[in-house]
């Protein structure tokens, strides 16, 4: 029997467990204009995530999410996550969310490795921080379901990195089902899980949350915010009825959107709720 508190922790110190280590890994996504010469042609929208490109072992000069191993005594998990989005991407002050946690036995060729993931997102033309040398950009080109399948191409104009997960059910009294990834040789570590995973809740969430004006820009038309909504469901929608969906969400401003060669449009914004 131990007399004291100090006694039994110095008993069961920490040489008696086995050791693993905690990191973050920070799915950063953004949906925003791409560029067009043609100023009559309206500015599509196109979803990008940031990846960072390894410059040491393991997965040596591979793309990777942005990510780093948690201090045990100085950080919480977000202030992990803060520290290395701007560490790996010189990003600071952007919306971030909670998303899952990996722990597959095998996940690091390093060692045990827990990584708690979270979502970050933002308006990159909106970002005035420049990106250091080795973040880039890719575009999702593609984002297809096929049978239980689901295929990610990605594209920063210089590489293309692809990528596939199938879909198996894990419990079929709650029809859970759970990712595994199939083929993948561009991208380090198990981050195709945390692309798609993160993905796949930020397609559910925006039908019953605000999250998606964490991209939108102070002032929007109804049109633009009606193509972000499409980019990430992958899918048209009807205009009457997402104007019903959105219609408490946004608030009409006197502001005007002109030029471009169309006829001017009103403005939006975010219906922000105290």
């Amino acid at each position: 029997m131990h007399k004291s508190e100090e006694e039994f922790l110095k008993a069961y110190n920490v040489k008696n467990f086995e050791q693993l280590s905690m990191t973050t890994d920070i799915l950063l996504i953004s949906v925003s204009e791409e560029d067009t010469d043609n100023y009559r042609k309206n500015a599509s929208k196109k979803m990008s995530i940031l990846l960072v490109k390894r410059t040491d072992y393991p997965y040596k000069d591979k793309w990777c999410l942005p990510g780093g191993f948690l201090n045990p005594l100085t950080e919480t998990l977000e202030d992990c996550s803060k520290r290395i989005l701007k560490t790996e991407t010189n990003l600071e002050n952007i919306y971030l969310e909670q998303l899952y946690t990996f722990d597959s036995l095998k996940r690091d060729p390093r060692c045990r490795v827990v990584s708690t993931s979270y979502i970050a997102l933002v308006d990159k033309n909106r970002l005035n921080d420049k990106l250091n040398n080795n973040a880039s950009w890719f575009d999702v080109t593609k984002y297809q379901e096929r049978d239980k399948d689901i295929l990610v191409e990605l594209d920063n104009g210089q590489e293309v990195i692809l990528f596939t997960l199938s879909k198996v059910l894990k419990e079929s009294t709650t029809n859970k089902y759970e990712y595994v990834i199939k083929d993948n040789n561009s991208l380090a570590f198990d981050h195709p899980l945390v692309i798609v995973t993160g993905l796949e809740r930020l397609r559910n969430k925006i039908e019953y949350t605000d999250i998606v004006f964490n991209m939108m820009p102070e002032y929007f038309t109804l049109g633009e915010l009606q193509q972000v909504y499409e980019v990430i469901l992958g899918k048209k929608l009807l205009d009457p009825a997402f104007r019903r969906i959105i219609a408490s969400r946004v608030v009409k401003t006197n502001k005007m959107k002109t030029g471009g060669g169309h006829r001017p449009s009103v403005l939006f914004k975010y219906n922000k709720k105290m």
